[in-house]
């Protein structure tokens, strides 16, 4: 096949390696389909616009290193991958025009909760926190992309549970959950007490999207419950 090179050492396993003309072709192909989106872009649709064979991660990987020094920095986020502004020139591109999402006390203790806790229901995020958590924090959560429904707990009542969205990772500029600080580095940030009790612990993020044991998904029915879709039958105006 033109533009592939069989392996014939111990990596063969792993199927087939791109000469470099069609490999540089990709890394290319790869670094347009990240620039031209808006959004982060999965690794399955770049794999999808790529020459076959071509090894997506080790692509991403070596355009990572390329721009790691570069004004702009090529991020991953979960699965997906963007183009973010180099963290120590962030100032430079600030405008007037940016507002800055700033959340209330209660919203970042229910942010922080659910982000190290989830899935985590309503009345488990109020056991934690030990104050009702209104409708209106959870709210602005949602609309601020970084919270989602994630399924439905297998206990009575039947509970919705939350979970961190791809665009909180985005925003709070971490690959995955399990980058989240740990107990130390909060601590180096002044964000814990020197008086926390000895056997105070940060969870660990389990950083698994999909459903738990104890989880059912989400049903058009639960949404219609929840109020995010019409009930079937009912015609849009």
């Amino acid at each position: 096949m033109p533009g592939v090179i069989e392996e014939r050492d111990e990596t063969t396993s792993r199927g087939i390696l791109l000469d470099p003309r069609t490999e540089l072709e990709a890394e290319r192909i790869a670094e347009a389909l990240v620039f031209a989106s808006a959004q982060p872009v999965s690794e399955g649709y770049i794999a999808s616009r790529l020459p076959r064979g071509a090894n997506v991660a080790r692509i991403m990987m070596r355009l990572k290193a390329i721009y790691a020094v570069r004004g702009v920095n090529l991020v991953q986020v979960a699965d997906h991958w963007a183009f973010r502004t180099a963290a120590d020139l962030s100032f430079v591109v600030q405008t007037d025009e940016n507002e800055v999402r700033k959340l209330s006390r209660a919203a970042l203790e229910v942010l922080a909760i659910i982000a190290y806790h989830q899935p985590v229901t309503r009345a488990e995020i109020e056991d934690i926190r030990g104050v009702q958590t209104s409708k209106g924090t959870l709210d602005v959560l949602m609309e601020a992309g970084w919270i989602r429904f994630r399924g439905r707990r297998r206990t009575p009542g039947r509970p919705v549970t939350f979970g961190t969205t791809r665009d909180f990772l985005d925003h709070f500029g971490l690959e995955e959950l399990r980058d989240l600080p740990g107990l130390e580095e909060l601590k180096g940030a002044g964000l814990l007490s020197g008086r926390i009790p000895s056997n105070f612990q940060v969870p660990v993020p389990l950083g698994d999207e999909g459903l738990g044991d104890e989880e059912d998904p989400i049903t058009q029915l639960d949404l219609e419950e929840l109020g995010l879709l019409a009930p079937s039958g009912e015609d849009g105006e």
